[in-house]
């Protein structure tokens, strides 16, 4: 689920990055395309494990369907 174009589906592109302020933008794309998207629910805090489990919560989770978003 994106905050821009609701639902997409597909080969995606998933790149969770920390801004300044500290907090995690999860953003994606068709892969190949140029658009970026925000994942709803984003930007989150960067949990205590860290920034790659961040990470892969989200792939786990638009892996598995169902209009993901970002963890809280």
């Amino acid at each position: 689920m994106t905050d821009e174009v609701g639902v997409v589906t597909g080969d995606l592109t998933v790149a969770t990055t920390v801004q300044a302020d500290g907090l995690a933008a999860v953003t994606l794309q068709y892969t190949g395309a140029e658009e970026w998207y925000t994942l709803t629910g984003s930007p989150v805090d960067v949990p205590a494990e860290g920034l790659q489990h961040l990470h892969d919560t989200v792939l786990d989770k638009i892996r598995s369907g169902g209009g993901a978003r970002a963890p809280r």
